[in-house]
């Protein structure tokens, strides 16, 4: 009696799940590119960070600590998060057109090579409330770091590219530093 049942019950499943696709789920569908009426453009930013890791308020702020073992050679463990001013200049009275959010972490027993976590929120003109996020490991001893533009939002949605990071001042005493940043973005 329950295979009478049990049969017509399997047919009735197997048919309903071979005739909905993607497209009944409810919660997904395929877009035609064409869609989206952009052109694509290529853009290339220059902006510049200024790091601070002491006084009142520091930009940059260690919230893990390094192994020990690693401490003076690689910071392999320590992870920080930050929020630096972005500038149009390398001097500290230049204008601010965004603010560098994100985290780093020390992720090299060896060498002292950062994973960085980073979105660059933009503030100014077209680009206000914009992002431009990437992903990527920062060998800081290199004069020229390069990472991957993984995304972004507003005028930036499906934004990929690469940024190029370099270092052009650092207090030994204080560690704070300024960094150019050249972004290269298909937007």
């Amino acid at each position: 009696m329950a295979t009478q049942f049990l049969i017509p019950f399997i047919f009735i499943s197997y048919y309903a799940l071979t005739i909905s696709g993607e497209e009944n789920t409810g919660f997904v569908g395929s877009l035609d590119p064409k869609s989206i009426e952009k052109k694509p453009t290529l853009s290339h930013f220059r902006f510049y960070w200024h790091e601070s890791f002491n006084g009142s308020n520091p930009t940059t702020v260690r919230i893990i600590p390094s192994l020990p073992k690693y401490n003076t050679t690689t910071s392999f463990g320590s992870v920080a998060v930050l929020d630096n001013a972005l500038t149009v200049g390398p001097e500290s009275n230049s204008k601010v057109v965004g603010r560098a959010e994100g985290l780093v972490a020390s992720t090299s027993q060896t060498e002292f090579n950062l994973l960085v976590i980073m979105s660059f929120a933009l503030t100014e003109g077209k680009y206000n409330g914009s992002t431009i996020t990437f992903l990527g490991r920062s060998p800081i001893q290199q004069k020229v770091r390069e990472m991957p533009v993984i995304g972004g939002t507003g005028v930036f949605r499906f934004a990929t590219g690469y940024i190029d990071s370099t270092t052009i001042f650092t207090d030994p005493q204080t560690r704070n530093n300024v960094v150019e940043f050249n972004v290269y973005v298909y937007h």
